[in-house]
């Protein structure tokens, strides 16, 4: 019997950047889709702007650097960016915030480093952190999520409200924003009203569902399915966020069990805010995390601490920003002390 081999390379992965980039985007679709349903078209804008500026930013410097730009610039690397800045945005921002959010994420955190590959930090929460810190107010203009209070703006006076910064008439920006339910429980912990009694007020009961905050929960649950399936596909290491959210789960169930009135429970901080934005799709970035199967346990753990502190007793209500890139500057150390034994090497 003749057998024929074929020519290498005999295993055939559809791992391009473009590829993994294009998964990721699809999987963030669900959790998208539920963040424009409860929060409004501030939600759809934010996206459609900062993508906007990121594709453009990501070509003028790909031109100015004399670089190929249509394979760079379609890779899906800043496309992933944007969407990531834009749902950690307010849906009422004004639009220079998602502008200068955006410009700071492609020029300063990813292109001044020489782009795609040697960036230390996420360039998504270095654009955040720039303009949360920069411009507080306006990083609160969140909307009322649906079913609570009047819901949010049409679409004609949410494009009035981001790029004039007038709402309707007889309505003021007090009055169409409000509080996350971090942030609302936080602010009222540190007047001494216990969780309980926040969570069961006839002001603040509304915000707040069956696991965290009303629209919350849900946003976060199709954001843990569509990472879910990332990992499925082994787009993303299940280290990172497995540790992430254990180590969440773990904290948080200590402090309130220690605590219940004054600490959350741990379905409340895993449900809440960016939680699993951040464990499936911001964390696991492969340019910014640990490589490291050891480094990847203890990078996740490392987040989920700097969140866990920041959000009990830290000045932000939600530290994932901060926490992400204060553990991007130890993944060298991380990775240096955490490498695999090389194949044949003895044991020291």
């Amino acid at each position: 019997m003749l057998f024929t081999k074929a020519s290498s390379p005999f295993v055939r992965d559809d791992s391009s950047v473009q590829s993994i980039m294009r998964k990721v985007l699809y999987a963030m679709i669900p959790g998208s889709i539920a963040a424009i349903w409860f929060f409004g078209w501030g939600v759809l804008i934010n996206l459609l702007l900062a993508a906007t500026t990121c594709l453009a930013a990501e070509a003028w410097v790909l031109w100015m650097r004399q670089r190929e730009i249509r394979a760079s610039l379609f890779d899906g690397s800043a496309l992933v960016t944007a969407c990531l800045l834009a749902l950690a945005l307010p849906p009422l921002a004004p639009w220079w915030l998602t502008v200068i959010a955006a410009l700071f994420a492609i020029l300063m955190a990813k292109h001044l480093y020489g782009g795609l590959g040697f960036n230390p930090f996420n360039p998504a929460m270095v654009g955040y952190i720039v303009v949360m810190i920069s411009f507080p107010r306006e990083m609160t203009y969140w909307t009322a999520p649906l079913s609570v209070a009047q819901g949010w703006p049409n679409f004609l006076d949410t494009l009035n409200i981001i790029f004039a910064g007038q709402p309707a008439a007889g309505e003021t920006f007090d009055t169409i924003t409000m509080a996350t339910p971090i942030d609302t429980l936080k602010t009222q912990l540190g007047l001494e009203n216990g969780v309980e009694a926040t969570r069961g007020s006839v002001q603040y009961g509304p915000l707040f569902g069956t696991l965290s905050g009303v629209g919350w929960e849900w946003i976060n649950g199709l954001f843990l399915l569509g990472g879910l399936w990332l990992a499925k596909k082994k787009i993303i290491d299940w280290r990172i966020p497995t540790s992430f959210l254990l180590t969440l789960v773990l904290i948080a169930n200590f402090f309130a069990v220690y605590d219940y009135s004054s600490y959350s429970s741990a379905l409340f901080h895993v449900f809440s805010g960016g939680t699993m934005l951040a464990a499936f799709f911001i964390a696991t970035d492969p340019v910014t995390a640990s490589t490291t199967p050891r480094g990847r346990w203890i990078y996740g753990a490392g987040i989920a601490v700097l969140v866990y502190v920041i959000r009990s007793w830290g000045g932000y209500p939600d530290g994932i920003a901060f926490a992400v890139v204060l553990m991007n500057i130890t993944v060298p150390l991380i990775d240096y002390y955490t490498q695999p034994r090389t194949f044949g090497k003895p044991l020291q």
